[in-house]
């Protein structure tokens, strides 16, 4: 993978966010049974201009991967991660992986916490092989839930 930093998302990606969540979600669509995932339906607008969202552009500008953040009291949620199916694998969930920890220490939290669905097994794996623990599972908006946590300290974080 080339060296891609991320950016702040601005108000313009807002179209393009959408259509990156739907190609990265759409896949689930079968083992939810029709449920739609969150992210494909999410406010990306409001997320643009009231949490933190990151994004990594490829070549002409296109956005390759993006992560939502929603800063809480002495937390960190990682609201939404998403990386364009034809991009998986190259590294760059991995990248804002490492930006979301980075940004919870900058910003003082002492945690970063997140929920993916329960046939989301791909990504389970991924958060626990990254040190995230399982802390919950239950149903929330007709959904079956698994919640995890990270438990940061500033000196366990590498700049990037």
């Amino acid at each position: 993978m080339t060296e891609q930093k991320p950016r702040r998302a601005r108000p313009g990606d807002v179209p393009e966010l959408a259509r990156l969540a739907d190609r990265a979600y759409r896949p689930y669509l079968a083992r939810m049974a029709g449920r739609r995932p969150g992210p494909m339906d999410a406010d990306y607008a409001h997320a643009v201009r009231h949490d933190e969202v990151w994004v990594i552009d490829g070549p002409g500008g296109a956005v390759l991967a993006f992560v939502v953040l929603v800063p809480g009291d002495g937390e960190l949620l990682l609201e939404n991660i998403a990386v364009d199916p034809s991009e998986q694998g190259r590294g760059l969930g991995r990248l804002l992986l490492d930006l979301a920890e980075q940004r919870a220490v900058a910003l003082g939290a002492t945690s970063v916490w997140l929920f993916t669905h329960v046939s989301m097994t791909e990504n389970q794996r991924i958060y626990e092989a990254r040190g995230y623990v399982e802390t919950e599972r239950r149903g929330e908006d007709g959904l079956e839930r698994v919640f995890y946590r990270k438990r940061l300290l500033p000196g366990d974080i590498a700049p990037h």
